[in-house]
């Protein structure tokens, strides 16, 4: 039943991350190599922020960009939920809050991926085609 899908379903797993003292350029130059919009900043192997290509874009016409630290404009309120959450719960509280991402936790509460909102089309287009 799709109701019963769950969000690791179609989680990104492994997430690209940087330390939370990363420069901005660094950053921009990882998510273009690698096609992504969303990093982990990490304190070490915590995960502290997650830091958009949209908060990249803001601040590129900056003067200082090339000095900007990932710690100085990641977004910390990190949404997560555990690997075992309900798509459709996720996928609803992403839309109605603007979430751009969620870490998934597996039932020890270690980050095993991302789901973002690319992620939850994915996950649209397989149910529309019956795929899942």
């Amino acid at each position: 039943m799709m109701s019963d899908l769950t969000v690791d379903e179609f989680t990104t797993p492994n997430p690209e991350s940087v330390e939370k003292n990363t420069k901005l350029p660094k950053i921009w130059d990882l998510m273009q190599e690698k096609g992504i919009r969303h990093v982990l900043v990490l304190d070490g192997t915590t995960a502290i922020g997650v830091l958009s290509q949209r908060d990249l874009t803001t601040f590129s016409q900056s003067n200082d960009f090339e000095d900007i630290e990932a710690q100085d404009v990641m977004s910390r309120d990190i949404f997560t939920v555990s690997s075992e959450t309900k798509l459709y719960e996720v996928a609803l509280k992403m839309s109605e809050e603007k979430i751009g991402s969620a870490i998934v936790l597996d039932p020890n509460n270690n980050d095993i991926g991302i789901f973002t909102a690319t992620d939850a089309l994915n996950a649209l287009v397989e149910v529309l085609r019956g795929d899942v």
